[in-house]
């Protein structure tokens, strides 16, 4: 065995309440996202998997939320590392629409495929191919040589980078990865073997 990783997506944000497309904009969490990034710190204490190293994205509603979870934890004077590598999927135009208008602008089909293709991107945006593109590389040449050395790594960012990260890890088809649903401030724990496969995951929903 070679050391943890623990993935959880930020809690809920102001504009995940309002329905809006956010990508790299930047809002704060909601407090209801609070309580869900107290309760992802609470469960991974629970489980005794207390983490050694921490990421982040560059937006403030997954670095509030590891801030969150390392409070749950007692822990403090760490050092966090924080890049857009991790940061969600840029939705370009649609950031910061209402999901509601954007069907009205473009049609809910077109607006279906933004959202649920592999390689469409929105007009000015990612798709999450390119995310893919994008957190991958980082995942595999900074985070992913912790994790084997046996480095218990916590990774808090978004749906979208995590779901490239899950793609790798549960080696996923690109049909698969889009129906994989990730729940704001669940930690998914998973032990990888040395050779960077995954011995087991353990999703911290209860």
């Amino acid at each position: 065995m070679a050391g943890t990783l623990i993935l959880v997506r930020h809690g809920e944000s102001e504009w995940n309440l309002k329905n809006l497309f956010t990508g790299w904009k930047n809002p704060d969490l909601t407090d209801k996202g609070v309580g869900e990034a107290r309760a992802a710190g609470q469960k991974i204490k629970a489980a005794g998997m207390t983490p050694t190293v921490f990421y982040t994205s560059a937006l403030r509603r997954a670095q509030h939320s590891l801030d969150l979870i390392l409070e749950e934890l007692g822990i403090v004077n760490l050092v966090i590392t924080r890049d857009q590598a991790l940061n969600e999927r840029d939705y370009g135009d649609l950031s910061g629409l209402n999901k509601d208008d954007a069907r009205s602008k473009w049609g809910e089909e077109q607006v279906l495929i933004w959202r649920r293709s592999y390689d469409v991107p929105p007009p000015g945006g990612e798709s999450l191919k390119d995310t893919v593109a994008r957190a991958l590389p980082y995942f595999v040449q900074e985070i992913l040589p912790r994790v084997l050395r046996g480095d218990r790594v916590l990774i808090s960012a978004h749906g979208n980078s995590l779901r490239a990260l899950i793609m790798v890890l549960e080696r996923l088809t690109p049909a698969a990865i889009l129906k994989r649903e990730l729940a704001t401030g669940v930690p998914i724990v998973y032990r990888l073997n040395a050779d960077s496969t995954v011995a087991s995951q353990l999703d911290l929903a209860a």
